[in-house]
């Protein structure tokens, strides 16, 4: 259901400018490097894991965890430094948007690992760009968003 007249054009001259907006593309283009970085972090925890056993599932967790504390401190300090607020509610907000990526993640996990018959790390390589865009909107407009006091 559609709201007061001249919402939904107003919400499409802001998606536009969004898209205009470089700042934005530097955004992502900041997180793109971290979350390279967060990758290969996770598959190297992961191969480690599975290579000591741990099942797939448990294993991709505990990388996931471990790439996430990575992510957050680098997102905080690079990507997203300018919308620095509180250390705990950035991070719990980083961690509940992390928790739902992670669930898309093992959805995928699962299903290119059942339906698809890949092997656990490939089907994790496969996943984890797949989620990308749900984890930069996520962390864009929440748990890093700019305060309305603080735009420019």
């Amino acid at each position: 259901m559609e709201g007061p007249a001249g919402t939904l054009p107003r919400r499409r001259t802001r998606l536009a400018a969004s898209f205009r907006s470089v700042r934005n593309w530097q955004e992502l283009g900041k997180f793109s490097v971290v979350g390279a970085v967060g990758y290969l972090v996770n598959l190297g925890v992961l191969r480690g894991l599975l290579g000591a056993g741990v099942h797939y599932i448990v294993a991709e967790a505990c990388a996931f965890v471990v790439a996430v504390a990575s992510n957050y401190t680098w997102n905080r300090l690079w990507t997203f430094r300018e919308h620095r607020g509180h250390l705990g509610i950035q991070g719990a907000r980083f961690f509940i948007v992390s928790l739902a990526v992670l669930g898309a993640t093992l959805v995928l996990l699962y299903l290119f690992r059942q339906v698809g018959g890949l092997g656990p790390f490939w089907a994790a390589a496969i996943a984890i760009p797949l989620v990308t865009p749900l984890n930069f909107v996520g962390n864009k407009l929440w748990s890093f968003r700019r305060h309305r006091s603080s735009k420019t």
